[in-house]
């Protein structure tokens, strides 16, 4: 069995109410961090998860608000009374190794792995099997390296995560028939932004997939005063989730 954690369900806007985007994916055999946003190691705290915890980080995209705890979580691994020993994977899209490059050179020995083994590669069209997973992903509608995932665990079970992304048939694609579809709703509707999902829009792409339950996140604070929730009913009539930060679903 697999849980999702929803350590952080907001964005790049300071919100007492929602941290930056991070989720967290349990399992009795791995645990997959899914972005890291600003303050994610901390949030994580609260979950009763640490970065020590983590076997594969997957980043959707490198926009601050949902990578920049990946800094820290790799100085951490160094702390000295409590060192990484566990090999760690962290994957990204295309461009994502001269990212990490352009770390390396910034930062050097801060965040070089010592006392662990640590890969980071790009997820190209080919899966990539993980312990009790298989993972595999498409490019989204964001930014040139922003792709989203889909996570199937050897029970068969599976979810999506989109990622930043605006309406997409490729995301229809890759959340077809999946247990958990994890879509960003940036905004209200009649409020659209280019680049990011609506929940009307987010309803079409669940209604699309067939997926079986749809968790919105990635809430901006403009959403607040808004029926997040019936306006994604317009066009969705499954179940819906609206994230909040540590919210637990069993996928």
């Amino acid at each position: 069995m697999a849980e999702l954690i929803v350590v952080g369900s907001g964005t790049g806007i300071p919100s007492l109410r929602r941290a930056s985007p991070c989720l967290a994916f349990v399992s009795d055999r791995t645990t997959i961090l899914v972005d890291s946003g600003p303050g994610s190691l901390r949030k994580m705290l609260e979950a009763g998860i640490t970065y020590l915890d983590m076997d594969l980080l997957l980043y959707t995209h490198i926009h601050p608000d949902h990578i920049a705890d990946l800094i820290p979580l790799l100085f951490a691994c160094k702390y000295a009374d409590q060192p990484r020993k566990k090999d760690l994977k962290c994957i990204g899209g295309s461009g994502f190794l001269r990212y990490y490059e352009q770390l390396k050179r910034l930062y050097g020995p801060w965040i070089e792995a010592q006392t662990y083994r640590l890969s980071v590669e790009e997820l190209s069209d080919k899966p990539l099997l993980f312990r009790n997973t298989a993972i595999t992903c498409k490019p989204m509608v964001h930014t040139p390296e922003s792709i989203a995932y889909r996570i199937e665990y050897e029970d068969g079970k599976s979810v999506v995560v989109s990622g930043d992304t605006d309406d997409n048939p490729k995301l229809v694609e890759l959340a077809s028939k999946s247990d958990l579809l994890v879509l960003e709703c940036s905004f209200p509707d009649g409020k659209k932004v280019e680049g990011h999902l609506t929940p009307s829009l987010a309803g079409k792409i669940a209604m699309e997939s067939c997926c079986r339950r749809l968790l919105l996140t990635h809430l901006y604070p403009l959403c607040d005063p808004f029926d997040i929730e019936e306006q994604c009913r317009r066009t969705f009539q499954g179940e819906i989730i609206l994230a909040a930060d540590l919210t637990r679903i069993v996928i």
